[in-house]
């Protein structure tokens, strides 16, 4: 098996359980701090809201959570690929399908799991919850009884009832159809199709196909045994006679002589290469069966090099991931507090996907997937992290919702609609994903200094594991071995690469080496010789300054002071080298760099000039056009003092330098990011709130990016060394195993590294 990107059940349950159980919270939108908060919140202020709601039901969505709430509801009978294991046990998939409906769409979700498999139950607990949300989605209800209460419940209820098993994949599978069979000329009503797995999946698939314009003659359904045609009587239930064809043939081989189009949600390995041989010109092959496809891409285009092919993979083209398609749907019927999710709504939510992906790829897009992203064979559908989606998909929805009529409250303004939603979209989840995307396509060989470190280990682990490149470990190979074992992860020792001075081939090369930089410093040979192999830091920076490993990653177990004067014996990370270090503080959606938070000490105006333009250059490499505010006690000469007056000066310096980016200064932190209090300066150089903040010295940076961490509970990334010529990157004492992922995956894309 192959390790790319491989769990293992250890790290899969440390990250389930740490560091609580379970992957959400709930957390209070309102005030709850004063005992006038909670008469409001509860006694006697709650009657107010409950008398109007009682009167008018529908400000229930005015007042209430309601209108973005959603019940993802199981009974585990088929989980995943797992199959039937309990409701229970569904629960961690559940929870999964609540933080992707916040993550994507902003759209609040609650799992419920029922201990239940009769039907008729789980219609009647879903139906009395009704008045708790704005919709429902099932989720993991085998077939066929998925089929009767997704039918029952929208019968029942006046909320959006969503099997997303049926029909998510069906509207991501429909979106790619559109432009798969743009690209081959052909149309969906001349088509012939084949579609093998007649599931839940399966058939949503093919009645939207259909919807769209499909016709029923050229359409063949297949399941384990063979054509659904019409006068079989084996394995038949009402749904798939529905599908049911006029047709000769029996067999899947069969039913793919000459096929345009096939879909796929069955099992690994069910279409061969003769099978796709005999297809039509210009064929389009969905194979979504999930771990792995049907046939696989490079064996599709083995014979075929006119096939376009889609499947449900990530290290694909063209995946087709419902993540595209649930979270959105959801938030259009729910902003106009829909009474149900028809088939025009998932019909428009197909073409605005097809669409977006016709439409020029924005840059910190291409910039995510390490790769330039053009409509073609190859991107037939958007990727799950465009940030576009948020707002382009949802008012399609919405709108024909409204057209047909089941909107309880209409969007009268469109354009303003789309703004609220650009709003939605929390940025800092896309750029850390970005970062990973861009790792992945670098495929740095990581070192990794500090390898009698737990935390480190685990993370060179899921480095390789998550397929970022090759990580190395430096440390002594007795004691690597032992920690992996006692963190669950043994068998990641016999993947590991462990390095140290005893072991290397190159170890005499590197003394002399660091012997020639140090002997006009005060350093004999002995003092290179200690330094080389006793100091895992030192050793480390010579293995990448001689072109060992592309980058390093340390400071896990020490200060980043004393990390930064070892690797300086090795590199140039001085002040006046260039260096300095920026930090990324990630907090309620917005993302603010910060510097210097590593370097220097008290920098003067030229410096502070300098760290403005490293900001300014990490701010692009993470895809946010830079906004710098030079930041002091003071805004712009008021109130006077000799402290504050190299951060007036700094803007002159840039000024002088004519550099590319906007800023301005000097300025208190709130004018710098509040758009509001920034208004009162209507001289104010910056279009908008700043994004990076250069302080006066390293221990007001330190100060407001502790605080911001332990008080804010903000995302801190960094410091990010920049300005070095080696990708060279220094964790916190206190980092956790995803920080030092973190920083190993941007000193792989070589943020802050010298064109």
């Amino acid at each position: 098996m192959s390790t790319k990107n491989r769990i293992t059940p250890e790290e899969a349950l440390a990250y389930h359980l740490d560091p609580r159980p379970g992957k959400y919270e709930i957390t209070a939108t309102k005030a709850m701090t004063t005992q006038r908060d909670l008469s409001l919140a509860y006694s006697p202020g709650v009657a107010v809201p409950v008398e109007a709601i009682a009167e008018r039901p529908e400000t229930a969505y005015d007042y209430t959570v309601k209108g973005n709430m959603v019940a993802v509801v199981s009974n585990g009978t088929a989980i995943l690929g797992l199959g039937n294991l309990g409701a229970l046990a569904s629960k961690p998939v559940m929870e999964g399908k609540a933080v992707l409906f916040k993550r994507f769409a902003d759209v609040n979700a609650i799992d419920i799991e029922l201990d239940t498999e009769d039907p008729d139950e789980i219609i009647q607990a879903v139906k009395l919850m009704g008045p708790t949300f704005g919709g429902i989605n099932l989720e993991d209800i085998k077939a066929p009884e998925c089929f009767i209460i997704e039918q029952r419940l929208k019968e029942l209820m006046d909320i959006p009832v969503f099997h997303d098993d049926q029909h998510g994949t069906a509207v991501i599978c429909a979106a790619g159809l559109i432009n798969a069979l743009e690209l081959s000329g052909k149309k969906i009503e001349d088509c012939k199709i084949v579609l093998n797995g007649a599931g839940a999946a399966g058939i949503a698939c093919l009645e939207l196909v259909k919807a769209m314009g499909a016709k029923h003659d050229n359409c063949i359904m297949c399941d384990t045994k063979g054509v659904i045609y019409q006068g079989r009587t084996e394995g038949m239930n009402q749904w798939k006679s529905a599908h049911a064809a006029v047709t000769e043939a029996r067999t899947l081989e069969e039913a793919m002589k000459g096929a345009d189009v096939f879909l796929g949600v069955s099992a690994k390995g069910a279409v061969t290469q003769d099978m796709v041989a005999s297809m039509a010109d210009n064929p389009v092959i969905f194979a979504m069966a999930n771990p792995d496809p049907e046939i696989t891409p490079e064996e599709a285009h083995e014979v075929r090099e006119d096939a376009i092919v889609a499947t449900g993979r990530s290290d694909y083209p063209n995946q087709v991931n419902n993540v595209l398609g649930f979270p959105y749907l959801f938030r259009g019927a729910l902003d106009i507090h829909a009474r149900a999710i028809n088939d025009e709504m998932k019909i428009a939510c197909a073409k605005a996907l097809a669409e977006l992906a016709r439409e020029d790829v924005p840059d910190e897009v291409a910039m995510a997937y390490g790769r330039k992203l053009t409509f073609g064979r190859d991107y037939i559908i958007p990727t799950p992290f465009d940030p576009r989606l948020i707002h382009v998909i949802p008012p399609a929805v919405a709108k024909a919702g409204m057209d047909t009529g089941v909107a309880r409250r209409p969007i009268i303004d469109m354009e303003g609609y789309a703004q609220s939603l650009k709003a939605r979209m929390d940025p800092t989840a896309s750029i850390l994903q970005g970062i990973h995307a861009r790792a992945k396509q670098a495929q740095a060989t990581m070192i990794f200094a500090e390898g009698d470190d737990p935390r480190v280990l685990r993370a060179a682990v899921a480095y390789q594991r998550g397929g970022m490149g090759r990580s190395i470990v430096v440390g002594r190979e007795a004691d690597v071995k032992e920690k992996l074992e006692a963190a669950g992860i043994g068998d990641a020792y016999r993947e590991l690469r462990v390095v140290n001075s005893a072991n290397s081939k190159h170890i005499d090369e590197y003394k002399d080496f660091l012997y020639r930089r140090l002997q006009r410093k005060g350093f004999d040979q002995k003092d290179a010789h200690k330094l080389s192999t006793r100091d895992r830091h030192v050793f480390a920076a010579l293995m990448l300054a001689h072109g060992h490993g592309d980058g390093m990653v340390t400071g896990a177990t020490r200060k980043a002071a004393h990390v930064m004067e070892l690797i300086n014996k090795v590199v140039d990370a001085n002040p006046s080298d260039g260096a300095v270090g920026i930090t990324a503080i990630l907090n309620k959606g917005r993302i603010v760099l910060m510097g210097d938070t590593l370097v220097h000490e008290w920098p003067d105006e030229n410096d502070l000039a300098d760290i403005a333009t490293r900001g300014a250059q990490v701010a692009r490499a993470l895809g946010l056009e830079p906004r710098v505010a030079f930041c002091s006690f003071s805004t712009f000469g008021y109130p006077v003092s000799e402290r504050a007056t190299k951060m007036h000066i700094a803007p002159l310096v840039l000024d002088k330098r004519g550099v590319d980016f906007e800023y301005d200064g000097e300025m208190t932190v709130d004018v710098a990011l509040n758009a509001e209090q920034m208004a009162h300066y209507p001289f104010c150089r910056l279009s908008g709130p700043a994004n990076v903040l250069v302080v006066p010295a390293r221990h007001s940076a330190s100060i407001s990016v502790k605080m911001m961490q332990e008080m804010g509970g903000a995302t801190v990334i960094g410091p990010i060394l920049t300005g070095i010529s080696a990708p060279i990157q220094i964790c916190s004492t206190v980092s956790t195993v995803n920080d030092i992922l973190n920083m190993a995956a941007i000193a792989a894309c070589r943020i802050g590294q010298p064109k």
